[in-house]
């Protein structure tokens, strides 16, 4: 099945919890300064660990028997990192694009769909919108690794932690031309704007209305459901159908906060999994999953609680 097919045809599906800041905290794994977890599939105990990780989030899919989409670990391996890591030799893009692939079809043709995204990330910091490329700086930019993730045939294109909108417009072009379907996903403020100010009702007119091939819609994540269900409060209907994903933190401080924080944050399962619902019955954002400090029994009650809601 393709990707905008199960668009059609679902209304709930998952995504994976958190990888990178999981496996990051695992003394047993050294991150590239440069391109942090997606140099992991190059060492075999790294990449055993690497694959674990995914598979406890995907058995969930299977065990609750819905769709999942699954991101390469691709998030800050843009080409000007990559070319400053010992890995410039290879093409880190496409490589991972394939190890989550042999790792997905393992699940054989009979399992519950999993898709894969090929992820990026913005230039500079999340959660510093100053540091954001203009539209032409990011098209330009970005290309290079959009290219490689399609060379790898993920089956569709996320840009996640985006934190202005001129950046997001660069990307969406050079996205557009690769004919994939494709999401781009921000952090917002509970005000329901970007960090770099603009509203998100108005960056999705935006997207929406100058790209001649416009994003398959968009996604919120790394903020914690309170946050993203005020900002999707100040959406009207037919902007909130545009919202299909939301990948929730576990803390509820705001993104300048958590930019400081030495220690993560958390919250217990279920209580995050009953907001995760609530905010699913509210707006219907179909895929719903974890960033940051999520673990996989945040996933697991996440799909429990939402297989409890529908028997």
């Amino acid at each position: 099945m393709h990707f905008e097919a199960i668009l059609k045809t679902t209304s709930f599906a998952l995504s994976e919890g958190s990888i990178h800041e999981r496996l990051r905290r695992n003394p047993t794994i050294e991150f590239d300064p440069n391109i942090a977890h997606a140099s992991l599939i190059y060492d075999d105990e790294s990449a055993a660990i690497l694959e674990q990780v995914h598979r406890e989030y995907l058995d969930i899919g299977q065990h609750h028997g819905v769709p999942m989409f699954a991101l390469t670990d691709t998030w800050r391996a843009n080409q000007e990192r990559v070319q400053q890591s010992r890995f410039h030799y290879w093409d880190v893009n496409q490589d991972n694009a394939r190890f989550l692939a042999r790792l997905c079809n393992s699940y054989g043709l009979a399992a519950h769909p999993i898709f894969i995204g090929g992820q990026v990330g913005p230039r500079g910091d999340a959660y510093r919108p100053e540091e954001a490329l203009t539209r032409t700086e990011a098209e330009t930019f970005h290309a290079s690794q959009i290219k490689s993730l399609v060379e790898g045939q993920v089956d569709f294109l996320y840009a996640s932690t985006l934190p202005a909108l001129s950046e997001a417009q660069g990307i969406a072009a050079a996205m557009a031309i690769s004919g994939l379907p494709y999401l781009l996903s921000f952090v917002v403020r509970q005000d329901g704007a970007l960090l770099d100010g603009t509203p998100l009702e108005h960056a999705i007119d935006v997207l929406d209305l100058t790209n001649p091939n416009p994003p398959t819609g968009y996604g919120i994540n790394c903020v914690h459901p309170k946050v993203f269900m005020s900002a999707l409060n100040t959406l009207n209907k037919s902007h909130l159908q545009r919202v299909l994903s939301f990948q929730t933190n576990t803390s509820a401080r705001d993104p300048w906060e958590l930019d400081e924080l030495t220690e993560l944050e958390t919250e217990d399962p279920n209580t995050l999994a009953d907001l995760m619902m609530e905010a699913f019955l509210e707006f219907g954002t179909m895929f719903m999953g974890g960033c940051c400090g999520t673990d996989t029994p945040h996933i697991e009650s996440l799909a429990r609680k939402h297989s409890e809601l529908v028997m």
